[in-house]
């Protein structure tokens, strides 16, 4: 059977027993900054944005307007840029907010000597200067400039307030903004324990508690089934040297397994491509993947990072990277397997992450377990006529044609606990003809 792989996602996760068929992730209540992703539709060359996606922008988070939000979506301007085109510049008047519908943008910062330095990179679905629509003035802090040929909406400032000084729905939302009292956070965004510390004498000490989120996150057990069929003439004649019903049970775990890996990546309700945070995710700075960029996939998942979880063809594009640099990456022993490893956190393959038709995919880089507040799968172990942990096969009787069958059904989820446990480093090119640094 050709089509069983390695499977290092489901021997690499801890498995965590979900009584009840169900696991709910409690959190510190964290604050909504809106940091999502807008998408857009196409018509031939026009690009659109998709009025409700405008929710995604902080200010306009759960408006509810929808009028407002399609006049909106209506005055945004389309622009295109080669690469290298300046966008803002540090220090001038901020004209407008832009949406990124295609291509990459370099954030350029000022290095602690004087020279530039690339912050972060921006990519299709992301935007700046949302700040607009609350502020009437302002000054870019840094500078934006076209990284590969992009495609941008914009809309001004005063564009922007002639269409919204009609809705009443947005002079609420202003005011609501402009008196909002300051949500004491840290770092992370999460509501913030109050502790004192290095003080003398006898101070009043702060009173404190930790506030969860009201409505938590409950990961339900997932289930993959299939009904195996063997002809009772089968089972009774050819047993012998195998055993047939056996041998045809064995392939068909083995086809429920890989499927059970292929959902824990690509679900969209659980799978962890779609549950890393969106600012958890970063894009490469060239195209191939770098060390560069490995090493900034590491600085998003710092704390007890456990593997890099990518398709084979992205590995093999990073070795070529390593070797057009003259670097050579380390070796791991995992499982009794050499596996190669990036400043010793083992590199796993998984044929189940996509490869888009342009040759894009993803690298995944997490940290597993309760204990470590990580990436755990989950299953429940006990379930009638058991087989395996989580997976049973219940004989469902004989029919009329003498067919014996077997339902066999996987049960599985996936929980990502607290949001820095999973970073994916997004649009990797992996032809063999990218370029490189």
């Amino acid at each position: 059977m050709q089509g069983i792989s390695s499977r290092w996602l489901l021997r690499a996760l801890p498995w965590v027993q979900a009584a009840g068929g169900a696991y709910r992730v409690n959190r510190r209540l964290s604050y909504a900054v809106g940091d999502g992703r807008v998408t857009f539709v196409t018509t031939g060359a026009q690009v659109r944005v998709i009025p409700r996606e405008l929710g995604e922008l902080p200010a306009l988070r759960d408006l509810g307007d929808e009028d407002l939000l399609s006049e909106l979506a209506g005055r945004f301007e389309q622009r295109e840029y080669e690469p290298g085109d300046v966008i803002a510049t540090a220090g001038r008047d901020r004209d407008g907010v832009y949406l990124i519908a295609h291509g990459k943008l370099n954030e350029i910062g000022t290095g602690e000597y004087g020279d530039e330095t690339v912050l972060r990179v921006l990519a299709g679905g992301e935007f700046f200067g949302h700040q607009t629509l609350v502020e009437t003035a302002g000054e870019w802090e840094t500078s934006l400039r076209a990284a590969t040929a992009c495609t941008l909406l914009t809309l001004s400032g005063p564009a922007f307030r002639e269409a919204a000084e009609r809705s009443e729905t947005w002079r609420d939302r202003l005011e609501e903004i402009q008196n909002a009292p300051e949500q004491f956070q840290n770092e992370f965004g999460e509501a913030a324990i109050a502790v004192v510390a290095g003080h003398e004498g006898e101070p009043e000490l702060p009173g404190t508690y930790v506030d969860y989120e009201g409505a938590p996150r409950e990961y339900e057990l997932s289930v993959a089934q299939t009904v195996l069929r063997v002809h009772t003439r089968v089972a009774d004649l050819y047993n012998e040297p195998m055993d047939q019903v056996e041998q045809q049970l064995r392939l068909t775990i083995e086809a429920l397994r890989e499927r059970q890996e292929h959902e824990l990546v690509n679900n969209r309700d659980f799978g962890l491509l779609h549950n890393a945070d969106l600012s958890r995710r970063i894009h490469t700075r060239t195209g191939p993947p770098t060390p560069d960029d490995l090493d900034e996939l590491l600085t998003q998942v710092w704390k007890e990072p456990e593997f890099f979880l990518a398709h084979p063809r992205a590995i093999a594009a990073f070795g070529r990277e390593c070797s057009r640099r003259g670097v050579y990456p380390d070796s791991v022993d995992k499982d009794g397997k050499c596996v190669p490893a990036w400043r010793g956190v083992p590199i796993l393959p998984c044929n189940k992450i996509p490869v888009t038709a342009s040759s894009t995919s993803s690298i995944m880089l997490m940290r597993t377990g309760e204990d470590a507040q990580g990436v755990i799968g989950l299953h429940q172990t006990g379930v009638p006529d058991e087989y395996e942990p989580g997976l049973s096969v219940r004989f469902m009787g004989i029919d009329e044609r003498a067919i014996m069958s077997y339902l066999v059904s996987a049960y599985y989820s996936a929980a990502v606990l607290v949001p820095d446990a999973l970073a994916i480093l997004e649009s990797v090119e992996i032809s063999s003809g990218g370029g490189g640094a």
